[in-house]
């Protein structure tokens, strides 16, 4: 079978991000062609080269977009354009696939995949990451009502004309759910982790780690992916400032980049609990999640949020790290159902120094948190088989 992918931004675990499709094009190629139309946005951005760019038997066509966090809107509804008319171009130009797999975000990536599905008689399957244009207009990135209106239809029909839709959790499915597309039109295939590359953190590693990074003697919180504006980072950086007097031996790392990284530096050079930590390749991430004492992944208290399947969540829980969660979603249910983590609400400096005191002074209490993690990691969130089930969902479309 002969599967198109449309999906703008292609990394793999030399890259600091989560490198998802990677792992699930890894396991679909073995059995099945597959043609992936991309960008080169992030194949400059490999920290090392210990692995191959594209997994084996995966054949490229790739644009020179430019595409970053930073950019404004203007700039980045460029980017999606331009990616759009080179996916339509190069989709029209390859040999006929059986299935098309159209990846948001962007939307306009998911819309090229349905045209060209469209165009050339093949059925196809949208991928949901994040529920756009809910998310960029709740962020004020979408002012015009106008603008709004045209980007929910446009959400609406693909939808519609998708055979099945794909989301990363069982909130962005109620979401799709709700539009009106039938149960046996929606699946979940979480976003998940690579217990594969969660294995390479032995405590070997975390040792060297911590004493490469002076960490010997501290007790660390740990904060790894965007430091974009939903992200919440003022909250945790108020936390982090509050708690710093009571428990003088806690360092908050804070591993990424993003919007807020001015904002952190300013902190972490008049508060020592705050240190900014250079993104790390993805097979590095597990080691500093082991390193941890506990995770936080937060974000703004946005309803839209709450349906997030951030991979930081999932590599925290495969190396035994609990995570405190600000949504109130579906994270927030499964880590109290699990007892793998906590909760504490968005915004609230004083809720989280709170939590964060709490779970560190009470190693019984995050021991049984760790391997209640683990075993929800390996019970639902292995990569492996999320990209069997991703590969079913394919193959049932097609035919």
């Amino acid at each position: 079978m002969h599967i198109a992918v449309f999906s703008q931004y292609h990394t793999n675990p030399d890259c600091p991000a989560t490198s998802r499709h990677y792992s699930l094009l890894q396991h679909i190629a073995r059995t099945h062609r597959v043609t992936l139309i991309t960008t080169r946005t992030w194949e400059a951005q490999r920290l090392t080269h210990q692995y191959p760019w594209l997994p084996e038997g995966v054949e490229m066509r790739a644009a020179e977009v430019a595409y970053e966090n930073r950019m404004g809107v203007a700039r980045r509804v460029l980017s999606f354009g331009q990616y759009a008319a080179y996916a339509l171009r190069e989709g029209l130009k390859i040999e006929k696939p059986d299935v098309i797999w159209g990846i948001s975000t962007p939307l306009t990536a998911a819309w090229a995949a349905a045209r060209v599905a469209q165009w050339r008689g093949v059925p196809w399957v949208f991928e949901v990451q994040d529920l756009w244009p809910s998310f960029p207009i709740a962020m004020g990135a979408v002012p015009n009502k106008l603008a709004q209106r045209r980007l929910f239809a446009m959400e609406k029909g693909l939808y519609s004309s998708a055979q099945h839709t794909v989301t990363l959790s069982p909130d962005m499915t109620s979401y799709v759910r709700g539009l009106g597309l039938p149960a046996h039109k929606v699946s979940t295939i979480w976003n998940g982790t690579d217990l594969e590359l969660a294995a390479l953190a032995t405590p070997q590693a975390t040792d060297a780690l911590r004493a490469e990074y002076g960490l010997l003697g501290h007790r660390v919180v740990l904060y790894a992916g965007t430091f974009g504006r939903a992200n919440d980072i003022p909250t945790l950086i108020a936390a982090a400032e509050q708690l710093a007097p009571h428990l003088p031996d806690v360092v908050w790392l804070f591993m990424g980049h993003g919007f807020d990284e001015p904002r952190l530096r300013e902190a972490a050079a008049r508060c020592p609990a705050i240190r900014v930590v250079p993104p790390q390749p993805r097979h590095n991430v597990f080691t500093w999640f082991r390193l941890a004492d506990v995770s936080i992944v937060s974000f703004l208290g946005l309803p839209v949020l709450d349906s997030n399947s951030p991979a930081k969540f999932y590599d925290s829980l495969s190396v035994g790290t609990p995570v405190i969660v600000t949504n109130t979603g579906w994270t927030k249910k499964l880590v109290e159902e699990r007892h793998c983590g906590w909760y504490s609400p968005a915004g609230d400096a004083a809720a989280l120094l709170h939590q964060v005191a709490t779970v560190l002074q009470n190693e019984r209490l995050r021991q049984a948190a760790g391997e209640a993690g683990i075993r929800v990691a390996y019970d639902v969130f292995d990569r492996k088989q999320l990209a069997a089930d991703m590969q079913q969902v394919l193959e049932q479309a097609a035919r």
